[in-house]
């Protein structure tokens, strides 16, 4: 795919009445069916984001070398669920503890992080983290930084799990 996102598009700009959130939790086939399975959401489209190269493969992803981190990209209707829901789910979904890792995946393309697109998402960003970090026993370790371009994945690991059969990746519901 050779489209991109850009990341400086505000999360409150809509077209018609949707919405965009960025995340990056583990593995993008798990995160991506976790965001897809959520009323309220209109696409999940999975990518690499928070890195210094232009259009990468996932082959140049998996070598930590280019800064990018395995992401989903989520447009959503913000009058069906809230970004504040779609934060909970992040954080229920993988480990925010462990840094650069989740489960048997390590690198930093595996890191949490939240990447916001505008100041309002920045600080709902914040306060879930703050909310969260009571129900685990050491500190979340999850970025929250400014949204930059998005550049879509491979098609073949758009809907991987769904198209595979595969089981999930994501296990954990904190």
């Amino acid at each position: 795919m050779s489209a991109r996102a850009d990341g400086n598009a505000q999360g409150d700009q809509r077209e018609g009445t949707m919405a965009t959130a960025t995340f990056a939790a583990g593995c993008f086939w798990g995160v991506e069916e976790v965001f897809r399975a959520i009323d309220g959401v209109v696409d999940v489209l999975v990518g690499y984001t928070g890195g210094s190269v232009d259009n990468p493969s996932y082959e140049q992803v998996c070598t930590g070398r280019t800064g990018h981190a395995e992401a989903v990209l989520v447009t959503y209707d913000p009058g069906r669920v809230s970004y504040g829901r779609l934060l909970e789910e992040f954080f229920r979904h993988h480990d925010p503890t462990t840094l650069n890792r989740q489960g048997p995946d390590v690198g930093t393309q595996y890191r949490s992080a939240i990447f916001f697109h505008d100041p309002d998402q920045e600080r709902q960003a914040s306060e879930s983290l703050r909310l969260f970090q009571a129900r685990f026993p050491r500190p979340i370790v999850t970025q929250i930084v400014p949204a930059s371009t998005f550049w879509p994945a491979e098609a073949y690991h758009q809907r991987y799990l769904e198209r595979t059969g595969r089981p999930s990746c994501h296990v954990a519901l904190w």
